[in-house]
Formats: structure tokens, sequence, C-alpha cells
């Protein structure tokens, strides 16, 4: 008799505290009137309309006026360590002898870490800072008191004394130098060979000296935003980080709860429910698609019902975040089928037992 009154206090324990089943849950009540309070957001039509829910849309920026004149006005200043490749027409002598065998760059003008070179007649010649122009007409000037109007040709024969840093996940990351060409971004990228697969273009960093910004290169890439592209400088660093923050948890009642990475930093709900199989048919709750997105103490709970096909498109617009959280709650019948097949081997247990005692 005790065993009998055991197995029903069992049972009767079991219909009553099937919330208790060893499950993960969300308890919509808790977020309404824990310490933590805060709305659960509907997903509707009106939500996913609003420009803040929209991904990100082609912008009108092509003309960029601040990379625009930094091209035009820009000009290579010489440094130390560059080579310069000077020629005085109609005076051999004053030319590097050879110049046919050697290259220009093992028989020119080294400027050296004072920033001076030699030159026949002049001496000593300060050029660092200054732009092959500057140092035509600095030469001319020199060698008039030696030579009637003196025709110089002054060109950089190696580039060396300024470079920029290009690492992360580009195929050929490494060290770009700064010519008499301008390097933008975009282009310091493709001189890398281009991105790797794993690369995340939406948050390349430039740092500049002390200062660090951000570039969203894929939108250069996909909208032509030429905002994100900049003039580089002798010393900056461009990093393209991998797409390893970009994730998606998928968690609850799906066919396989999984990790997810974004493509491009972009996935939308239905994505997210695709490629993670779906929701168990015998254990989801397809009313009851949350979307936890944000920090602890200031989070962003989205419920989407799905219990009808309509409600796909809703979630085929809902774009989701980096790090955001996709949840689906189980039924409560299928809470407590958790909660019987816990107990149950016990209730067996104490049955048979009964019947052999009698």
């Amino acid at each position: 008799m005790f065993i009998r009154e055991t197995i029903l206090l069992s049972l009767a324990m079991a219909v009553a505290g099937c919330a208790l089943a060893p499950a993960m849950d969300l308890d919509e009540s808790r977020y309404k009137k824990g310490p933590i309070s805060f709305p659960i957001i509907t997903i509707t039509a009106e939500l996913v309309a609003r420009p803040e829910n929209q991904p990100r849309q082609p912008v009108n920026s092509h003309n960029n006026v601040a990379l625009q004149q930094a091209l035009s006005e820009y000009a290579y200043r010489v440094g130390p360590q560059d080579v310069l490749s000077v020629i005085v027409w109609e005076h051999p002598e004053l030319t590097i002898p050879a110049g046919e065998v050697r290259s220009a760059e093992a028989a020119g003008h080294a400027v050296g870490p004072d920033g001076t070179i030699f030159f026949p007649f002049v001496g000593q010649v300060k050029v660092a800072g200054k732009t092959v122009q500057e140092i035509r007409r600095l030469l001319s000037h020199r060698l008039a008191a030696f030579i009637t109007n003196p025709q110089l040709d002054v060109r950089v024969a190696a580039f060396n004394s300024q470079r920029i840093h290009v690492i992360g996940q580009v195929l050929k990351p490494g060290i770009l130098p700064i010519t008499d060409v301008p390097l933008t971004a975009l282009e310091a990228i493709n001189k890398a060979g281009g991105v790797s697969p794993e690369a995340d273009l939406q948050n390349v960093t430039l740092t500049r000296k002390d200062r660090v910004r951000k570039l969203d290169v894929q939108a250069l890439y996909d909208f032509g935003d030429t905002i994100q592209n900049v003039l580089l400088r002798s010393g900056d660093i461009l990093h393209i980080p991998d797409r390893s923050k970009n994730k998606v948890f998928v968690l609850g009642e799906f066919g396989k709860p999984t990790t997810l990475l974004m493509h491009k930093g972009r996935m939308t709900l239905a994505e997210v429910i695709g490629a993670s199989g779906g929701f168990d048919r015998l254990t989801a709750d397809p009313r009851r698609i949350f979307v936890i997105r944000g920090e602890f103490d200031h989070p962003e709970v989205y419920q989407l019902d799905a219990s009808s096909a309509d409600a796909l498109l809703l979630a085929n617009r809902f774009h989701l975040k980096p790090k955001d959280v996709v949840y689906v709650a189980s039924t409560k019948l299928s809470r407590w089928n958790r909660v019987v097949s816990q107990i149950l081997p016990t209730v067996q247990t104490l049955f048979f037992t009964d019947e052999l005692l009698e």
C-alpha cells in the first residue's frame, strides 16, 4: 500500500510541476515583472518597415569631395632611403655611367638619413620633403652657374621611405610602399591580393598614429559608398578582421540548434530558421519565437508568432544583428513529456517492486 501511494504521489507531483521540466524555457512574465523590466516587442509589418530595421541601402556618395580633393592635391615627397634618378640632357658627364647596363635604382642617387644627395658641381643638396618638381627646379637653379640653360629630368627610381601595412584577412598581408601614385584603402586591399572568404569587410579599421577609424568597405563594394574609401598615408595600418564576431546563436526547439556565421554581415530570421533545420515538430511552439539582442542590463526581446505561414514573410524581412540569440520555446505538452520521461523509470521500479512483494 505504501508503494502504491508513493506512485500516486509521484504522478500528482508530475502533473502539478510540469513547469519544472529540466529543459530551458523563456518565461515572458519574468521580463515584465523581474528586476530588469522591459517589454517584449512583437514582430509586425510596421516594425520591420521602420528605417532602423531595414538593411543598409545604397547611398548617394559617388562624389566624395574630400577624397577627390585629396587625390587632386596629392604629390609624393621624397624621404630618406629613396633613390633618385637625375638626367642632365646633353651632359653625359653628369649622368651616372653605364646607365643602359645598370638599373636606375642601382645607378641613382640614394637619399641619405640626413635627407640629402650629392650631385656633381652642386654638392650636397637637401631633397627630403620636396617633390620631384621642386628638386628639378633646385638642381636647375644651382647648375645654371656652370651650365647654360640646364635641362634636367628627375624621377624617383625606388620608393623606400614611406610605407603602409595591410594585415588580417587578405591573401598577401604585408607592407606596401607609398609611391607617386595615390594609394587608397580599396587599392591597398587589391594590391594585397584581395580578401579571404573569412574577411569581415564591414569592420575594417584604419589606424593612423593614435587614432582608429572604422571603414565599411562592404558598403563600398556593394553600393559604391566612396565615403568609406580614404587616401592612405605613410605609417597607416589597415586591418581586415575575420567574421568570427558576426555570429547568430540558435537555441531551443530547433531541428539543429547551432551557431551561424552571417554572410557579409547580413542574415534574416527566416534564413536562421531554414539553416537550423526548422522547428522540432514534436516539441516546438512556433508561436513563441524570440530574438534576444543587446547587453544583459539593456536587452531587446522580439517575438514572432509563426503559427501561420504568412508570418515567415515577416521573418524574411526581420534582419538580425551580430550576436543575436534566436530561441524557439517548447510547448507545454513537451515539457510534460520531459517530466514523465524523468520520473517514469522510478515509477516503473516502484511498481514492479510492489508486484514482487505481493
